[in-house]
Protein backbone atom coordinates (compact mmCIF):
# COMPACT_ATOMS: atom_id res chain seq x y z
CA UNK A 1 0.00 0.00 0.00
CA UNK A 2 1.03 3.51 -0.77
CA UNK A 3 0.40 6.80 0.85
CA UNK A 4 0.65 10.45 -0.13
CA UNK A 5 -0.04 13.56 1.98
CA UNK A 6 -0.20 16.51 -0.64
CA UNK A 7 -0.03 19.92 1.57
CA UNK A 8 0.69 23.64 0.73
CA UNK A 9 4.15 23.68 1.48
CA UNK A 10 5.08 19.62 0.52
CA UNK A 11 4.25 16.56 -0.97
CA UNK A 12 5.17 13.97 0.71
CA UNK A 13 4.98 9.50 0.30
CA UNK A 14 6.06 6.40 1.25
CA UNK A 15 4.69 2.60 0.81
CA UNK A 16 3.23 1.81 4.21
CA UNK A 17 2.75 -1.63 6.08
CA UNK A 18 -0.83 -1.86 7.38
CA UNK A 19 -0.22 -4.68 9.34
CA UNK A 20 1.94 -2.52 12.04
CA UNK A 21 1.39 0.89 10.52
CA UNK A 22 4.68 2.08 9.29
CA UNK A 23 6.49 2.99 6.73
CA UNK A 24 8.61 0.75 4.90
CA UNK A 25 11.22 3.18 3.24
CA UNK A 26 12.57 6.58 3.97
CA UNK A 27 9.26 8.80 2.85
CA UNK A 28 10.16 11.54 0.15
CA UNK A 29 9.05 14.59 0.54
CA UNK A 30 9.20 17.34 -2.23
CA UNK A 31 8.20 21.07 -2.16
CA UNK A 32 4.87 21.76 -3.43
CA UNK A 33 5.24 23.82 -7.00
CA UNK A 34 4.35 27.63 -6.49
CA UNK A 35 0.90 28.28 -6.66
CA UNK A 36 -0.60 25.03 -6.26
CA UNK A 37 -2.17 24.56 -9.32
CA UNK A 38 -4.04 21.17 -10.13
CA UNK A 39 -1.85 20.11 -13.21
CA UNK A 40 1.42 20.79 -11.33
CA UNK A 41 0.59 19.35 -7.66
CA UNK A 42 -0.72 16.13 -9.62
CA UNK A 43 2.84 15.99 -11.66
CA UNK A 44 4.57 16.50 -8.62
CA UNK A 45 2.55 13.57 -6.97
CA UNK A 46 2.97 11.41 -9.60
CA UNK A 47 6.81 11.58 -9.13
CA UNK A 48 6.78 10.63 -5.88
CA UNK A 49 4.77 7.46 -6.61
CA UNK A 50 6.83 6.76 -9.59
CA UNK A 51 10.32 7.41 -8.02
CA UNK A 52 9.50 4.31 -6.02
CA UNK A 53 8.26 1.83 -8.64
CA UNK A 54 4.88 1.64 -7.05
CA UNK A 55 2.30 0.13 -8.81
CA UNK A 56 -1.32 -0.45 -7.16
CA UNK A 57 -3.82 1.24 -4.58
CA UNK A 58 -3.00 4.48 -3.41
CA UNK A 59 -4.36 6.71 -0.60
CA UNK A 60 -3.77 10.41 -0.72
CA UNK A 61 -4.41 12.87 1.89
CA UNK A 62 -5.58 16.37 0.94
CA UNK A 63 -5.90 19.62 2.25
CA UNK A 64 -9.37 20.26 1.39
CA UNK A 65 -13.47 19.07 2.07
CA UNK A 66 -13.71 15.33 0.10
CA UNK A 67 -16.80 14.50 -0.36
CA UNK A 68 -16.79 11.48 -3.46
CA UNK A 69 -13.34 12.08 -4.23
CA UNK A 70 -14.01 15.87 -5.49
CA UNK A 71 -12.65 18.78 -3.62
CA UNK A 72 -15.32 20.98 -2.59
CA UNK A 73 -12.58 23.80 -0.83
CA UNK A 74 -9.43 24.32 -0.80
CA UNK A 75 -6.63 25.42 1.70
CA UNK A 76 -3.44 26.46 1.21
CA UNK A 77 -3.38 25.29 -2.20
CA UNK A 78 -5.09 27.14 -5.49
CA UNK A 79 -8.46 28.02 -6.22
CA UNK A 80 -8.88 25.72 -9.02
CA UNK A 81 -8.74 22.67 -7.46
CA UNK A 82 -12.13 23.28 -6.01
CA UNK A 83 -14.74 21.31 -7.71
CA UNK A 84 -12.14 19.11 -9.38
CA UNK A 85 -12.23 15.36 -9.21
CA UNK A 86 -8.97 15.17 -6.71
CA UNK A 87 -9.23 11.27 -7.08
CA UNK A 88 -9.02 11.18 -10.95
CA UNK A 89 -6.73 13.74 -11.36
CA UNK A 90 -4.49 11.67 -8.91
CA UNK A 91 -4.87 8.14 -10.38
CA UNK A 92 -4.58 9.79 -14.02
CA UNK A 93 -1.28 11.31 -12.74
CA UNK A 94 0.47 8.11 -10.85
CA UNK A 95 -1.24 5.43 -12.89
CA UNK A 96 -2.53 4.21 -10.11
CA UNK A 97 -6.01 3.87 -8.51
CA UNK A 98 -6.41 6.61 -5.83
CA UNK A 99 -8.86 7.46 -2.43
CA UNK A 100 -8.60 10.77 -1.58
CA UNK A 101 -9.48 11.73 2.31
CA UNK A 102 -8.92 15.05 4.13
CA UNK A 103 -5.61 15.84 5.33
CA UNK A 104 -6.78 16.16 9.53
CA UNK A 105 -8.90 13.20 8.59
CA UNK A 106 -6.20 10.90 7.27
CA UNK A 107 -3.71 11.63 10.47
CA UNK A 108 -6.76 10.93 12.50
CA UNK A 109 -7.31 7.72 10.75
CA UNK A 110 -3.49 6.99 11.60
CA UNK A 111 -3.47 7.92 15.01
CA UNK A 112 -6.80 6.00 15.81
CA UNK A 113 -5.29 2.66 14.01
CA UNK A 114 -1.83 2.66 15.52
CA UNK A 115 -1.21 5.43 17.56
CA UNK A 116 -2.22 7.59 20.58
CA UNK A 117 -6.49 6.67 20.13
CA UNK A 118 -6.08 2.89 19.31
CA UNK A 119 -8.40 0.98 21.44
CA UNK A 120 -10.44 4.60 22.82
CA UNK A 121 -14.40 3.90 22.64
CA UNK A 122 -16.29 6.88 22.52
CA UNK A 123 -15.82 10.86 21.12
CA UNK A 124 -12.53 11.04 19.96
CA UNK A 125 -10.86 14.54 18.33
CA UNK A 126 -7.49 14.83 16.37
CA UNK A 127 -6.78 18.69 16.25
CA UNK A 128 -3.50 19.51 14.04
CA UNK A 129 -2.55 22.82 15.13
CA UNK A 130 -0.31 23.96 12.09
CA UNK A 131 -1.08 26.96 9.86
CA UNK A 132 -4.76 26.50 10.76
CA UNK A 133 -6.36 23.83 13.09
CA UNK A 134 -7.19 20.54 10.74
CA UNK A 135 -9.79 18.87 12.98
CA UNK A 136 -11.00 15.40 12.84
CA UNK A 137 -13.86 13.35 14.65
CA UNK A 138 -14.41 9.86 15.59
CA UNK A 139 -16.96 7.81 17.54
CA UNK A 140 -16.60 4.85 18.72
CA UNK A 141 -13.45 4.35 16.06
CA UNK A 142 -15.81 5.04 13.19
CA UNK A 143 -14.62 8.93 11.37
CA UNK A 144 -17.26 11.42 10.99
CA UNK A 145 -15.43 13.09 8.02
CA UNK A 146 -14.65 16.81 7.12
CA UNK A 147 -15.33 18.55 10.51
CA UNK A 148 -14.09 21.93 10.32
CA UNK A 149 -13.52 22.79 14.38
CA UNK A 150 -10.61 25.12 13.43
CA UNK A 151 -13.28 27.51 12.22
CA UNK A 152 -15.24 27.41 16.09
CA UNK A 153 -16.13 30.99 16.87
CA UNK A 154 -14.14 32.33 19.41
CA UNK A 155 -14.48 35.86 20.94
CA UNK A 156 -15.84 36.60 16.74
CA UNK A 157 -12.94 35.14 15.59
CA UNK A 158 -12.59 32.06 13.93
CA UNK A 159 -10.35 29.94 16.55
CA UNK A 160 -7.27 29.06 14.22
CA UNK A 161 -6.40 32.80 14.00
CA UNK A 162 -5.25 33.24 17.08
CA UNK A 163 -4.82 29.47 18.34
CA UNK A 164 -2.92 27.74 15.29
CA UNK A 165 0.81 27.32 15.88
CA UNK A 166 1.39 30.49 12.91
CA UNK A 167 -0.60 32.77 15.57
CA UNK A 168 2.55 31.77 17.67
CA UNK A 169 5.00 32.22 15.60
CA UNK A 170 3.43 35.52 13.88
CA UNK A 171 2.86 37.08 17.56
CA UNK A 172 6.07 35.81 19.07
CA UNK A 173 3.98 34.24 22.02
CA UNK A 174 5.70 32.42 24.78
CA UNK A 175 4.52 28.87 25.42
CA UNK A 176 2.81 30.13 28.55
CA UNK A 177 0.80 32.74 26.56
CA UNK A 178 0.09 30.09 23.92
CA UNK A 179 -1.19 27.65 25.99
CA UNK A 180 -3.95 29.93 27.59
CA UNK A 181 -5.30 30.85 24.52
CA UNK A 182 -5.44 26.55 23.38
CA UNK A 183 -7.42 25.96 26.86
CA UNK A 184 -9.77 28.53 25.56
CA UNK A 185 -10.34 26.74 22.75
CA UNK A 186 -10.06 23.16 23.92
CA UNK A 187 -12.46 24.77 27.06
CA UNK A 188 -15.10 25.52 24.02
CA UNK A 189 -14.60 22.27 22.00
CA UNK A 190 -15.71 20.61 25.38
CA UNK A 191 -18.67 22.14 25.84
CA UNK A 192 -19.75 21.72 22.15
CA UNK A 193 -18.58 17.79 22.20
CA UNK A 194 -17.98 16.68 25.40
CA UNK A 195 -14.82 14.01 24.23
CA UNK A 196 -13.64 11.32 26.04
CA UNK A 197 -9.97 12.22 24.23
CA UNK A 198 -8.10 14.84 22.55
CA UNK A 199 -5.37 14.38 20.57
CA UNK A 200 -3.15 17.11 19.55
CA UNK A 201 -1.03 16.72 16.25
CA UNK A 202 0.49 19.05 14.05
CA UNK A 203 4.37 20.01 13.67
CA UNK A 204 3.70 21.04 17.45
CA UNK A 205 3.13 17.75 18.97
CA UNK A 206 7.03 17.22 18.73
CA UNK A 207 7.23 20.09 21.70
CA UNK A 208 4.17 18.61 23.44
CA UNK A 209 6.15 18.91 26.73
CA UNK A 210 6.11 22.74 26.39
CA UNK A 211 2.23 23.47 26.49
CA UNK A 212 0.51 20.32 27.50
CA UNK A 213 1.55 20.58 31.01
CA UNK A 214 0.73 24.48 30.95
CA UNK A 215 -3.28 23.90 29.55
CA UNK A 216 -5.99 24.98 32.34
CA UNK A 217 -8.94 24.10 32.80
CA UNK A 218 -9.72 21.61 30.38
CA UNK A 219 -11.08 18.43 31.44
CA UNK A 220 -10.89 16.21 29.02
CA UNK A 221 -7.67 14.01 28.41
CA UNK A 222 -5.15 15.83 26.10
CA UNK A 223 -2.20 13.56 24.69
CA UNK A 224 0.31 14.74 22.02
CA UNK A 225 -0.67 12.65 18.50
CA UNK A 226 2.03 9.47 17.49
CA UNK A 227 2.39 9.21 14.22
CA UNK A 228 3.77 13.01 13.82
CA UNK A 229 4.64 13.52 10.17
CA UNK A 230 4.20 10.34 8.95
CA UNK A 231 0.14 9.90 9.62
CA UNK A 232 -0.97 11.91 6.61
CA UNK A 233 0.85 9.18 4.79
CA UNK A 234 -0.52 6.33 6.86
CA UNK A 235 -4.12 7.40 7.49
CA UNK A 236 -4.79 7.80 3.72
CA UNK A 237 -3.15 4.20 2.84
CA UNK A 238 -5.31 2.82 5.22
CA UNK A 239 -8.46 4.80 3.81
CA UNK A 240 -7.64 3.69 0.33
CA UNK A 241 -7.11 -0.47 1.65
CA UNK A 242 -10.50 -0.11 3.90
CA UNK A 243 -12.44 1.46 0.26
CA UNK A 244 -10.90 -1.15 -1.70
CA UNK A 245 -12.76 -3.62 1.05
CA UNK A 246 -15.85 -2.22 0.24
CA UNK A 247 -15.92 -1.81 -3.56
CA UNK A 248 -19.27 0.32 -3.54
CA UNK A 249 -18.37 2.94 -1.67
CA UNK A 250 -17.52 6.24 -3.01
Amino acid sequence: MFGLDIGGSGIKGAPVDLTRGELTAERVRIVTPVGAKVRDVAKAAGEVVKGFGYEGLIGAAFPAVIVDGRALTASNVDLGWIGTDVAGTLSAATGGEVAVINDADAAGLAEMRFGAGRGIAGTVVLLTLGTGIGSALFLDGELVPNTELGHLEIDGQDAELKTAESARDREGLSWEHWARRVSKYLRHLEAVLWPDLLIIGGGVSRKADKFLPLLEGVRTKVVAAELQNDAGIIGSAALAIEKAARPNAA
